[in-house]
C-alpha cells in the first residue's frame, strides 16, 4: 500500500513558476514508475511528466518541455515538478501517480490556477 499526497499548488501569474510536491508513504526506490498528470476543465487527464528507474529515465509532453522539470527526492521520498514560465495552458488540477508491483496509486490532487 503506498499513498501518496500532492502540495505546492496554487495561484501564480502567467510566466511566474510553481514547484509541486509529491510524498509518498514508503520509499520511492520501490515505486518504480511516479509520475504527474493533470486534468483541466472540461478536458481528459493527461500526463504531464514521469520518472522511472529511480529516476534515471524520464519523459515530458511535448506541452511542458524545457519549462517543468521532474525529480526525485530520494531522501525525503519525494516526487517533485518544478514549473517554469507557466501559462494559463497549464491551469489544472495535476495528480501524482504510483506504480508499485503492478499496483497503480493516485494522489488526491493539487489544482494550480495561472492568471493572465
Amino acid at each position: 500500500q503506498v499513498q501518496l499526497v500532492e502540495s505546492g499548488g496554487g495561484l501564480v501569474q502567467a510566466g511566474g513558476s510553481l514547484t509541486l510536491s509529491c510524498a509518498a508513504s514508503r520509499s520511492i526506490f520501490s515505486i518504480n514508475f511516479m509520475g504527474w498528470y493533470r486534468q483541466a476543465p472540461g478536458k481528459q487527464r493527461e500526463v504531464v511528466a514521469s520518472s522511472m528507474s529511480g529516476g534515471t529515465t524520464t519523459t515530458y509532453a511535448d506541452s511542458v518541455k524545457g519549462r517543468f522539470t521532474i525529480s526525485r527526492d530520494n531522501a525525503k521520498n519525494t516526487l517533485v515538478l518544478q514549473m517554469n514560465n507557466l501559462t494559463t495552458e497549464d491551469t489544472a488540477v495535476y495528480y501524482c501517480r504510483g506504480i508499485r508491483v503492478g499496483i497503480v496509486y493516485w494522489g488526491q490532487g493539487t489544482q494550480v490556477t495561472v492568471s493572465s
